[in-house]
């Protein structure tokens, strides 16, 4: 594999399952380089560096500066321990390690909120009957980014006088609000296993399954031994009516906290749907559940159902983020000039 750019960036998204990694052309229209794209999973080595250096080494590539997108908090932008998987990983530490001249950390949905500006039109897919949103419509805009994979990830992008700047925010983790008497039954259950419960005990993979047992015991119903893959599959193929139930309560419950987080951040510009459980829920988010209880705000309800809600197609949207990031850090614009 041979790349001609001078002064690539390694680009990793690192999630509580799966690491990703490609590198960056800043002087590309289109800066990711899709051939380089690899996939490591993150219970195969120790270390986020062991694993650069074996991408570096299955590709024949190098890199003198990286972006790592990680999924859990930066703190003071030097250090994060991965949400949903062993690792810690400190900047200055694994930059000395890889003798790399920069190591910079984002948050991963900083990274997928960053995105947005980079999607083409063959990426995006609109839920419901809103168009697809513009990021030239006005000077000043505000999008919800959000989606579920191993946890629940929530940012935002801003869009000010032509300059893009994203919203940091761990809000998988705020609380669930019950919204009907089958979501007060859900979060009843909840609240015993789990004690506090968090948007993303519901809206993620493992929350597939969590949601599927709390449906069994209010159906008095024996719940079997399911995966969220089992669960998916059983829905899809209309196999098992309660499985099937699962993920149209996942639906409608996304929906809410996605309705809810326009409310919270100004988000009337729209919401991008993203996350690695996305491709598998878009068939049932498409089907009504997820845009009526978007929709289902109160006295905001006619503004609600004007706001876009858009399917991400793209398939490394975190890698495209943070290769946006890299546009940005070598001082290129990323929005085209006025």
């Amino acid at each position: 594999m041979s790349f001609h750019t001078r002064s690539p960036t390694l680009l990793a998204d690192l999630g509580g399952t799966n690491v990703r990694f490609a590198l960056a052309d800043v002087d590309q229209p289109r800066p990711l380089l899709a051939d380089s794209v690899r996939r490591y999973r993150v219970r195969d080595f120790a270390t986020l560096a062991d694993t650069i250096r074996q991408y570096f080494t299955d590709t024949g590539l190098a890199a003198p500066r990286a972006i790592i997108a990680a999924a859990g908090r930066i703190a003071d932008g030097e250090t994060v321990q991965i949400t949903n998987n062993p690792w810690a990983v400190a900047a200055h530490a694994l930059q000395a390690d890889l003798g790399l001249e920069s190591v910079r950390l984002v948050n991963d949905f900083a990274a997928q909120s960053m995105a947005v500006p980079l999607l083409q039109p063959e990426h995006l897919e609109a839920v419901g009957h809103p168009p697809l949103p513009r990021l030239d419509r006005c000077d000043h805009q505000t999008f919800v980014v959000m989606g579920p994979g191993t946890g629940l990830g929530v940012g935002g992008l801003l869009r000010r006088d032509g300059h893009c700047s994203v919203l940091e925010s761990e809000g998988g983790h705020a609380g669930f609000a019950a919204h009907s008497a089958e979501d007060i039954e859900i979060l009843h259950r909840l609240n015993q296993r789990f004690g506090r419960v968090s948007n993303e005990r519901l809206i993620c993979g493992n929350g597939l399954v969590n949601l599927y047992q709390a449906l069994a015991d209010i159906a008095g119903e024996r719940a079997q031994e399911y995966t969220p893959e089992d669960i998916t599959a059983h829905a899809g193929a209309g196999t098992d009516p309660l499985c099937v139930r699962t993920v149209e309560t996942l639906a409608g419950i996304f929906g809410s906290v996605a309705g809810d987080l326009v409310l919270t951040l100004g988000g009337w510009d729209g919401v991008y749907l993203t996350g690695g459980l996305l491709p598998v829920l878009l068939p049932w988010l498409q089907r009504g559940g997820f845009r009526q209880r978007f929709e289902a705000k109160g006295r905001f309800s006619d503004t609600m159902a004007q706001v876009p809600t858009v399917a991400v197609l793209h398939p490394e949207p975190g890698l495209l983020g943070a290769a946006a990031l890299a546009v940005m850090e070598a001082g290129r614009p990323l929005l085209p000039r006025p």
